[in-house]
């Protein structure tokens, strides 16, 4: 790795980081080609990390079948991997539909909150990176309600990660999005509704360790689901001895922002244009036409 201008603290940090971030808890459905992550830079553009086809659930005769109801309330979680910032969203649809991203954008439920929910840095005082933009690797957390729409059977929980910031050690540049999904079987609970009968549930739940008992979020590049997926690009050519070559990232150099995800943001989308490595800004929002992630 190459970094020429940080100093011997910012590599102890890097050191301890890798670009990445993953619902821990539940497993997810890994993959063998980005050791388990989904990282949209890398070439990874989802729905899942891996497809229906490959799912443990699937293939994997040890994998513990994970029951919910309709109704339940989970609580997922993931570690905050040293990165500050940006939203997480989780939605659920029938298995049989996890390849496919227009059933995760267009599902009545969905759940959004602040990537720092529950957590922060391990040292609230270090600057270095920024304020409260420090190492940390604690367990962040939300909850989702198992939407009553889903009938008994195999679904699939997809957790996207966007908005984060501080790429390796450069405290200007954010992240692109990452994804992992894993699967249930629902089998009972409340009464099935028909699709959409309940109207849209969209759900907000802002605070994050930069702004704690509010209801917005520290933010970098995008506040909205597709702008930083890379379209159906891949690194051109990717070094073993050079993470960063690994990547497209950064999705942007323009810093942090505070507030909403797009769709509960009063003023809407909120995203600039000085996008990193020098590529223009279409090349970082074609996912309409590939993947869907700008509905």
């Amino acid at each position: 790795m190459r970094f020429p201008t940080l100093s011997l603290l910012g590599c102890a940090f890097l050191a301890h980081t890798y670009a990445h971030s993953m619902m821990t808890i539940p497993r997810g459905r890994g993959n063998t080609e980005w050791w388990g992550t989904c990282a949209s830079g890398a070439g990874c553009h989802g729905p899942c990390e891996s497809k229906r086809a490959q799912a443990p659930i699937l293939n994997d005769p040890t994998y513990p079948i994970q029951t919910v109801r309709r109704g339940d309330t989970l609580t997922i979680h993931w570690q905050r991997f040293n990165h500050p910032g940006g939203f997480v969203r989780l939605t659920m649809v029938p298995f049989d539909q996890s390849d496919d991203w227009t059933a995760f954008h267009t599902t009545s439920y969905a759940k959004f909150s602040c990537y720092e929910s529950n957590c922060g840095p391990d040292d609230p005082n270090d600057s270095y990176f920024g304020p409260m933009n420090g190492p940390g690797d604690g367990i962040c957390s939300t909850s989702f309600t198992v939407p009553q729409d889903l009938p008994d059977g195999k679904v699939t929980l997809q957790w996207i990660w966007y908005g984060g910031g501080v790429y390796y050690g450069q405290a200007d540049a954010g992240f692109g999005e990452y994804y992992t999904c894993t699967d249930y079987v629902v089998q009972g609970g409340q009464d099935v509704a028909a699709p959409g009968a309940a109207g849209s549930q969209r759900v907000w739940q802002g605070g994050d360790a930069s702004n704690p008992g509010t209801d917005v979020c520290k933010y970098w590049s995008s506040n909205r689901i597709g702008d930083c997926s890379f379209g159906n690009l891949r690194p051109a050519n990717p070094q073993a001895d050079d993470l960063q070559s690994q990547s497209l990232e950064p999705c942007s150099r323009a810093g942090a922002f505070v507030g909403k995800s797009a769709e509960f943001d009063p003023q809407g989308v909120r995203h600039v244009k000085r996008w990193g490595r020098g590529v223009r800004s279409e090349a970082f929002v074609q996912a309409n036409a590939v993947n869907g992630t700008r509905a």
